[in-house]
């Protein structure tokens, strides 16, 4: 919980990580390169007093974890994403397994996410209902730009993932978080591409797509979908850091989410270990659209705020927030969003 101006905040952190992206965990070079360009995302758009060293940023300790999220950072409630790598990485980045297990050890702190790989075939809907039968899983991260052998990546809309979407909506994990937009060395860009939840969130209603990252560079094709798809959300895990080193172009992706989704459809996530809760939600709270601006974007009101930093987050995921900190869910500050889909829209349970 975060308090400013007598005014409380519940905050769900919708994108965080427990990852070992150490030497002795790198398989490959391409291992190596794929923690030094998160680093890099860190080191260029973090305030000089939460930069760390690489070697601290490569593999951190569950105590500071715990410290950063929960005594420091004002998350109530955080999601680990699981993100396998098993091509560079000699026991995963960060797997469903190992988030688990932390978070058995910090109850009532943590929702474990899973993942799945189409390219798994056949036994990777077996491994997908042993991890939800273990984890009770409600919702994954997936990275389509994956590498896998040969292959550099999958679509949402291949027919294998369509077999694992029916699998997820049969299961009942219904949120699916899924990295489009910034490419991460040495992954291509065209395999983040946002084009294929069109396609997918269109074929599963019932399911939610929480686009992280909100198709950076990318941002016009994010939201000429999702106002379209009721079922399509904006994850700002990427997005919100530029808060700091760029206020003007932070309040351009904020203003156009508010335009094209409304204030219902966007969730907060720190991206740790990339950057810090405590900064970036008390830079939030604090922040707003420039006057210049407002006249196209309209302000950010606090019912606005506390939605984004983590009400929204609590209806996907059936959190209870105690009623001091509820707002009214219809379109309120923003005014209802561009096309089809304006209002609240959790899909169906």
């Amino acid at each position: 919980m975060y308090s400013k101006d007598g005014q409380s905040y519940y905050i769900v952190d919708g994108h965080t990580h427990f990852w070992d992206g150490s030497p002795a965990n790198q398989i490959n070079r391409y291992g190596e390169g794929f923690i030094k360009c998160f680093y890099d995302y860190h080191a260029n758009l973090s305030p000089d007093e939460y930069k760390w060293t690489l070697e601290e940023f490569e593999r951190y300790p569950e105590e500071r974890m715990i410290h950063d999220l929960f005594e420091a950072g004002h998350d109530d409630i955080a999601i680990l994403q699981s993100t396998y790598l098993t091509d560079w990485y000699v026991n995963g980045f960060n797997t469903t397994e190992q988030n688990g297990e932390m978070a058995e050890r910090h109850p009532g702190r943590f929702i474990v996410n899973g993942r799945f790989d189409p390219r798994d075939g056949e036994a990777g809907l077996g491994v997908l209902e042993r991890l939800h039968e273990r984890w009770q899983l409600r919702g994954v991260k997936l990275y389509t730009a994956e590498w896998k052998g040969d292959s550099k990546g999958w679509k949402l809309s291949d027919p294998w993932a369509y077999r694992y979407l029916q699998k997820c909506q049969d299961l009942g994990i219904r949120n699916i978080h899924v990295h489009k937009g910034p490419t991460v060395y040495p992954m291509n860009r065209d395999a983040f591409d946002v084009a294929d939840v069109d396609d997918a969130a269109t074929a599963f209603p019932a399911l939610n797509f929480i686009v992280e990252h909100v198709g950076l560079p990318r941002l016009d094709d994010f939201c000429w979908i999702a106002t379209q798809e009721p079922n399509v959300y904006a994850g700002l895990a990427v997005a919100m850091p530029f808060i700091h080193s760029r206020p003007r172009y932070f309040a351009q992706i904020i203003g156009e989410l508010l335009y094209w989704l409304d204030e219902n459809r966007i969730v907060f996530g720190s991206d740790y270990a990339i950057w810090q809760p405590k900064w970036l939600i008390e830079k939030f709270v604090d922040f707003q659209i420039p006057e210049d601006m407002q006249g196209e974007y309209g302000v950010l009101t606090t019912d606005i705020k506390k939605k984004v930093l983590g009400l929204n987050a609590a209806r996907l995921y059936d959190l209870k927030i105690p009623g001091e900190f509820e707002v009214p869910e219809g379109p309120g500050g923003s005014g209802p969003g561009i096309g089809s889909g304006p209002t609240v829209a959790t899909a169906p349970r």
